[in-house]
């Protein structure tokens, strides 16, 4: 499995448990609570940092990736991977409910959060995996769905020397009771280039 080794759902650590998690044969379904988020300040003036994020060690010259499936139907639904530094530091990637349109894009986050998206409808309900490649001063996203290309998402800056964790993470900042189920976690060697 080129050099990557599965990460058990109980090896990482919950910032902010969710209201729900179940395991079985498929992975981890995870329930979230009502008007949960990650944000800080841009645009909207709030800070929320009670999203669900199971996370764990995210060294140098790694990465990881998350697989995940849900049916997204409320404003904001979303669900992915996060890289979590500390509240003022993280960046958070993945499928996002908006304007009616699953959208794939990525939050980064630096003191205030900034916000890029892509419409992806054909990804709904759909396996997609998230994968986070961390090499030098940089963290380069990218998704795919189900066995699909590799799309660039975003490259962002993260300190060489950073102590930082990464895993699955999702929220509902408009409702209760998103249903992500969680089918792959794993950790493996950083991308030999930027480009796949």
């Amino acid at each position: 499995m080129d050099g990557r080794r599965v990460i058990e759902w109980t090896d990482g650590t919950w910032l902010n448990p969710p209201l729900r998690t179940e395991t079985d044969s498929g992975g981890l379904v995870v329930t979230t609570r009502n008007r949960s988020d990650f944000w800080r300040t841009t645009s909207y003036g709030f800070v929320k940092d009670d999203g669900h994020a199971l996370l764990t060690a995210f060294p140098a010259a790694s990465a990881v990736e998350v697989t995940f499936i849900a049916q997204f139907d409320t404003l904001y639904d979303q669900a992915g991977l996060m890289i979590r530094v500390d509240e003022n530091t993280w960046i958070k990637a993945g499928v996002e409910m908006t304007d009616g349109v699953p959208h794939v894009g990525a939050v980064v986050t630096s003191g205030k959060s900034d916000w890029s998206l892509s419409p992806v409808p054909d990804w709904h309900g759909r396996n997609v995996t998230l994968r986070a490649s961390r090499a030098g001063d940089a963290v380069t996203v990218r998704a795919r769905c189900e066995e699909g290309a590799w799309q660039m998402i975003r490259l962002a800056p993260l300190a060489p020397d950073a102590d930082a964790l990464a895993g699955p993470f999702c929220c509902s900042p408009q409702r209760e009771g998103l249903q992500v189920r969680f089918t792959r976690f794993t950790l493996g060697p950083a991308d030999a280039s930027l480009h796949a």
